[in-house]
C-alpha cells in the first residue's frame, strides 16, 4: 500500500472557499430580511436553512478530507479550528432568521440593520480571505479590518441593548428581540474567530 506523503491541498483551500462563499450568501439573506413581510420571512427562513445544511455538509467534507489526509498543508487542529468556526457563523446567522419568524417579530428594533451591514462586510471578507490561503500573501488587512469590524459590531449591539431596555417594549418583547440581537452578535464575533485563527496559521506558516 502506497501513503500519500504530499498534502492534498487543493481540496482543503477548495472547501474553505466553498463555506466561505456559503457564508456570503447567508449573509445576502439576512439583508433581504430587512424588508420582507411575514410570508416573505418565512421563505427567506427555509433559503437560509438550506444554506446552513449546505455548510454542514462543507464541514464534514473538511472532516473527512482531514481524517483521510496523510500530510495536511498547515496544522491539523488549525484545520479543525478554522472549519468550526466557519460553520459557526453559519449557524448563527440560521438561527436569527429562524427566531424571527419563531417569535413573529413584526418589527425589528433600530440598530439591527447595522449590526447586518457589519455581518455582510465581514462575510465579504471573508471570502475574499480564503483562496488566499493558498499562499498565505495579503491577509494581513483582512485579520485586522475583521477585528475593526467586530468592535463596531460590539458598539451597535451595547447600543441596541439600551434601546430593547429604555422602556420602548414590554417584557415579553424585550425578551425576544435580546436573544435575536445576541445571536447576531455571536456571528460577528465568529467571523473575528475566523480571522483571529487564519492570522495564527499565517504566523505560523511564516
Amino acid at each position: 500500500m502506497r501513503f500519500r506523503l504530499t498534502p492534498r491541498e487543493t481540496n482543503f483551500y477548495d472547501l474553505f472557499a466553498t463555506a466561505a462563499d456559503n457564508i456570503l450568501s447567508g449573509s445576502k439573506l439576512l439583508q433581504e430580511l430587512l424588508g420582507a413581510d411575514s410570508e416573505g420571512r418565512a421563505e427567506l427562513a427555509d433559503r437560509m436553512r438550506a444554506a446552513e445544511h449546505a455548510g454542514d455538509d462543507t464541514t464534514h467534507a473538511i472532516f473527512h478530507e482531514l481524517n483521510s489526509t496523510f500530510v495536511t498543508p498547515f496544522d491539523r487542529e488549525d484545520i479543525y479550528r478554522l472549519a468550526s468556526c466557519l460553520d459557526d457563523i453559519m449557524d448563527f446567522m440560521e438561527e436569527a432568521v429562524d427566531l424571527v419568524v419563531l417569535y413573529r417579530v413584526e418589527e425589528l428594533p433600530q440598530g439591527v440593520e447595522q449590526q447586518i451591514e457589519v455581518i455582510c462586510r465581514a462575510a465579504e471578507l471573508t471570502a475574499e480571505a480564503m483562496p488566499q490561503l493558498r499562499t498565505m500573501e495579503n491577509l494581513t488587512e483582512y485579520w485586522i479590518e475583521v477585528n475593526r469590524l467586530e468592535n463596531q459590531a460590539d458598539r451597535v449591539h451595547r447600543k441596541l441593548l439600551a434601546h430593547l431596555f429604555d422602556g420602548s417594549y414590554d417584557a415579553i418583547e424585550v425578551m425576544k428581540l435580546k436573544q435575536i440581537v445576541d445571536v447576531l452578535e455571536e456571528a460577528a464575533d465568529a467571523f473575528e474567530r475566523v480571522a483571529n485563527t487564519v492570522e495564527s496559521i499565517a504566523v505560523k506558516e511564516s
